[in-house]
């Protein structure tokens, strides 16, 4: 059965993308079949994997211009995207009067539970509508947080709103985990910060830490994955190591609820 996460965090920067991209092609190489769904009206994910123009992409999907498995496109580093352009930006407003509108993504995603072992939704930096159909299409929500003292900030607002689409929407929808991400061993802030979030979230946070890594924030600028573009960077195995740990524990079920 397919497994839908949602990567997600309204504070910006945080790694979203990047570890939306490096996932994929991390458990693509794993020989699983994943889909990367871009709803970021940035498109960075798209662009990321080196996808400019596509026929169709998740506006098309979300509006039921196109179907989903028609508008994916296959990519040589190992899975398939569903593509954001700047049309995307005008989907919250367009969805406004449909009827279902927090369940578009879900209804058009049916068809692929077949199709794909893990479907990830890299989610734009805000808690609105396309958050929300991410939300309620997903089984688990994965959380990249940064170590710094702010890294809390977006998570309760996040927390609040994984609770009412619980409560209305999606009352399986629980949490894959939290990621340090950007971690720099050399900052003792980082550290220290790092120490608390163990402290408090223990086996919700993931063990593996994603390095600040120049190759990392190279690869996007190349249209590629970090594997790709250097696989023997600490950034490429830290995402690899990653991959390793959610197919350790892979179960259909997901992970479990923070503070429970």
């Amino acid at each position: 059965m397919t497994r839908i996460i949602a990567v997600a965090n309204q504070k910006g920067g945080v790694g979203k993308t990047t570890t939306s991209i490096n996932l994929a092609a991390s458990l693509g190489e794993q020989g699983r079949r994943v889909l990367l769904i871009d709803l970021d009206p940035q498109g960075n994910a798209t662009m990321g994997s080196g996808v400019t123009e596509t026929e169709a992409g998740v506006y098309d999907v979300l509006l039921a211009d196109a179907e989903a498995a028609s508008a994916t496109v296959h990519l040589s580093c190992g899975y398939d995207l569903l593509a954001a352009h700047a049309d995307l930006s005008g989907a919250e407003l367009e969805l406004a009067s449909v009827a279902q509108r927090e369940r578009r993504l879900a209804l058009a995603l049916q068809p692929l539970h077949d199709a794909y072992d893990y479907i990830y939704i890299d989610c734009p930096p805000a808690l609105s509508l396309l958050t929300v159909n991410a939300l309620v299409a997903a089984h688990a929500v994965l959380i990249p947080m940064q170590c710094e003292y702010y890294a809390l900030e977006g998570l309760t607002a996040l927390l609040a709103t994984i609770r009412r689409v619980r409560s209305s929407f999606n009352a399986g929808l629980m949490i894959e985990g939290l990621l340090r991400t950007m971690f720099d061993v050399r900052n003792s802030l980082a550290v220290e910060v790092s120490d608390q979030l163990v402290r408090h979230f223990g086996a919700q946070l993931f063990q593996t830490v994603i390095p600040r890594n120049v190759r990392l924030a190279e690869a996007p600028s190349h249209g590629q994955p970090v594997l790709q573009y250097d696989r023997a960077s600490k950034g490429a195995q830290a995402y690899l190591a990653l991959a390793g740990e959610i197919l350790a524990r892979e179960s259909p079920y997901p992970r479990g609820d923070i503070g429970s």
